[in-house]
């Protein structure tokens, strides 16, 4: 059986800031895209914990501090890696083709 995914156009490569979020609205969703040196990391983009934009918060190596409660997530994982936050985020598949930024939201 094939499985077909659909991807969703989100951005441009070279919108995207080593170490620095982009909050961007890809299929009806709120997404936070993060590069991490070659790396394109999507994810949910509001903290589970309280609310708050993840794009405002601050990036350490491939975690993501939530800038209202400093709980943080893996980027790679979306686990939950420093209290107050304990549920995880969702994550999405990305790829990058022509300069564009690729998300797989199904």
């Amino acid at each position: 059986m094939t499985t077909n995914t659909e991807w969703t156009d989100a951005a441009a490569l070279a919108d995207l800031w080593d170490g620095v979020g982009l909050a961007v609205d890809a299929g009806g969703r709120g997404v936070a895209l993060f590069r991490v040196g070659d790396t394109v990391y999507a994810n949910d983009g509001i903290c589970t914990h309280g609310e708050a934009e993840l794009c405002d918060g601050f990036v350490e190596g491939h975690e993501i501090e939530c800038p209202l409660h400093q709980g943080r997530f893996d980027l790679r994982t979306g686990g939950a890696t420093c209290a107050p936050a304990v549920e995880a985020l969702k994550t999405y598949p990305v790829r990058i083709e022509g300069g564009r930024v690729y998300l797989a939201l199904g």
